[in-house]
């Protein structure tokens, strides 16, 4: 069993959730809950994870508070 850290997100404009995880590309979603959100990103991860083990791109380090006058 594999982790992955996804990024997410609430659209304004539709309401929907949308995540992806970062270095991963193809590796993004959307659904109406958090709960769909999940199970519609484990769907993308496992297709991904068909071909073999997806090259992260990158490696997610975390969030920054940037102060701005």
């Amino acid at each position: 069993m594999r982790t992955y850290t996804a990024i997410i997100e609430k659209c304004r404009e539709t309401g929907l959730y949308v995540g992806f995880v970062p270095g991963l590309s193809g590796a993004h979603s959307q659904g109406e809950t958090l709960d769909e959100l999940n199970k519609n990103m484990q769907e993308v991860l496992e297709m991904l994870l068909e071909d073999g083990e997806p090259q992260i791109n990158s490696e997610f380090i975390g969030t920054q508070n940037v102060m701005v006058a």
